[in-house]
């Protein structure tokens, strides 16, 4: 049975103090809002609908990001959850089978979790997300009887007996698209907020004779993001997982915990990963790659048996062939490095592709950008890049060719040249001591003269 995705991303989340709407505020290096969509695309949906409100277009820009194919549907003025959700009405009229309705702001419910919400759909109607806390709060408290649910009651509603209820709602619900609808479209504002609850459809499906049922997860499922200490214990929380997992999937972490990870990052097994390495977000590590200390990446691929640092840095664009060695104080972007090229250190390589087996030596810049425009270095294969050479892009040095210490290549080199672009040396005898005397006896005027 096909899914719909309802992801309510509308509010401003005023308590984060920001002008960024809340689902936009980053974790893992991406914003919460891809969190909850990846969590929802797991399940294959055919469509899913995303309800922006505050910072809208932002939201749409970011939920596009994600996935092009996401619809967007503005609630213009937030009335509660259920006025929420039945703004996407229109859009999935004609859907069929469930739908899931999914927060922007709770990043951490599983896949696991939705599709065992689906299969308890075989049994209810209308499913909820719920767990047992260790301080209930101000949660929704869900009242059941055996396996069955019988209302939600929000806790401004709540009695004092419903309140001692340790059993919460997450918010999360899984009904048929056109039941979801139908109950929606019945809800009222009689409750302390005057808002329109989606919680309230329990006790609407129960009038009906419908069934309504629980899933149970765990509290830490359930984390929602309305402040930023929640966004840095949720930060923590994120870190965690990733750490545990890459280690279970076979890779080696010096110190996990300096090691930062994005959302999508991917790593193969038997990789090695020094301490305070950042990986930021679009980063593919293939198998057997060693990472070293405090190197930072971003929007990059390493291939099998690559080494990278320690201090490097590769930002968006970079591809690193097999066996290929960036070394020390080395900033790549753009750029693809085929196999067993060597790049030691203190060295920027950006705008250029560089052949197999090309040696590059220490101090190598490409000058890519003339102010305006960024311009593409080309190096053959099996080149020797001497220490200190300034390449002005646009500009090929062929396979095979050199090119000496200290060079400055302003014209292409044929393949097999040895390309030499620097002055020729002049000594001038005694100068030396002149010009220290002259500067050491400037720099006495100046300090007598400030006295």
């Amino acid at each position: 049975m096909s899914v719909s995705l309802i992801v309510l991303a509308a509010g401003r989340g005023t308590r984060m103090n920001s002008d960024l709407p809340k689902v936009l505020h980053p974790l893992g290096a991406a914003p919460l809002l891809h969190h909850a969509l990846q969590a929802g695309q797991s399940l294959d949906p055919a469509q899913i609908v995303v309800v922006a409100g505050y910072g809208a277009a932002m939201v749409e820009k970011a939920a596009r990001a994600y996935d092009a194919s996401i619809e967007i549907v503005l609630q213009a003025k937030q009335l509660g959850t259920g006025h929420a959700v039945a703004q996407a009405a229109p859009l999935l009229a004609s859907a069929a089978g469930n739908a899931i309705v999914l927060f922007g702001d709770t990043p951490f419910v599983r896949t696991e979790t939705l599709h065992a919400m689906l299969d308890a759909r075989a049994r209810h109607a209308v499913v909820v997300l719920g767990f047992e806390a260790a301080d209930p709060g101000r949660y929704g408290r869900l009242v059941v009887t055996g396996d069955h649910l019988e209302r939600i009651v929000e806790y401004n509603d709540a009695s004092d007996e419903e309140r001692a209820i340790t059993l919460c709602n997450s918010g999360v619900i899984c009904a048929e698209t056109s039941v979801l609808f139908d109950l929606v479209s019945k809800l009222g504002t009689a409750n302390a907020a005057g808002e329109y609850y989606l919680t309230d459809i329990i006790a609407l499906a129960r009038e009906r004779g419908l069934s309504a049922g629980v899933v149970k997860c765990d509290e830490a499922e359930t984390l929602g993001v309305n402040t930023r200490a929640e966004l840095a214990a949720a930060e923590t929380a994120f870190q965690a997982r990733m750490r545990a997992e890459a280690l279970e999937n076979g890779v080696t972490l010096a110190d996990p915990a300096t090691t930062y990870f994005a959302l999508d990052t991917v790593i193969g097994r038997d990789s090695s990963i020094g301490p305070n390495v950042v990986f930021g977000p679009r980063v593919t590590v293939e198998s057997g790659v060693e990472i070293k200390a405090f190197c930072h990446l971003e929007g990059c691929h390493i291939s099998r048996g690559a080494t990278v640092g320690p201090f490097a840095r590769l930002r968006p664009g970079t591809e690193l062939a097999e066996d290929v060695h960036v070394g020390n104080f080395v900033e790549i972007k753009n750029t693809v490095l085929a196999e067993g090229v060597k790049v030691g250190h203190l060295t920027y390589l950006g705008d250029a592709h560089v052949g197999e087996h090309t040696n590059i030596g220490a101090g190598t810049i490409t000058c890519n950008y003339d102010g305006v425009n960024k311009h593409r270095t080309e190096i053959g294969p099996r080149a020797f890049i001497g220490s200190n050479t300034m390449l002005i892009a646009p500009v090929t040095v062929g396979r095979d060719a050199m090119t000496a210490s200290g060079s400055v290549i302003t014209n292409s080199v044929p393949a097999e040249a040895l390309a030499i672009a620097r002055t020729k040396q002049s000594n001038k005898a005694g100068l030396a001591v002149k010009l220290l005397d002259m500067f050491t006896r400037i720099k006495a005027e100046r300090q007598k003269d400030r006295l």
